[in-house]
């Protein structure tokens, strides 16, 4: 990760926010962040103290311990998978352990329900989210 114009203070490049973003390369076993600058300022110096300090005491533990840092491997579709379902889940009162064919035949049966009252809206809502549960099947 790049920081251009570090030595530019201000919120993105105060002490807190330097530090935060450092901490999220980190989270990457082979993160690296390089400060791109004309000179070191005082934020910069601190956050540059503040990490060298903490990855100190994490070195130390995790040699205490005998764990070796390895970064998470996440599918980025399963957790957009989970998070709609979990949405939909909440929307219409349904149990986080229910299939997602469950899910759609419920939410069928309320679709078709409002068309037969005439509320096309809502039965058109219903059906979107099918859709959207469909696609993650």
């Amino acid at each position: 990760m790049a920081i251009l114009d570090a030595d530019k203070e201000g919120f993105l490049r105060s002490e807190r926010s330097l530090i935060q973003t450092i901490g999220r390369a980190a989270r990457n076993t082979q993160g690296k962040v390089i400060m791109y600058a004309d000179e070191l300022t005082e934020s910069m110096e601190k956050a540059i103290t503040e990490t060298n300090r903490r990855r100190k005491i994490q070195s130390e533990y995790n040699k205490k311990n005998g764990i070796v840092p390895e970064t998470i491997k996440k599918s980025v579709r399963d957790t957009i998978k989970a998070s709609i379902v979990e949405d939909i889940g909440n929307e219409y009162d349904i149990k986080k352990d229910e299939d997602i064919g469950d899910i759609i035949n419920k939410l069928t049966d309320e679709m078709l329900k409002h068309a037969s009252n005439m509320e096309f809206e809502q039965a058109a809502e219903l059906r979107d989210k099918i859709k959207e549960l469909e696609k993650l099947m």
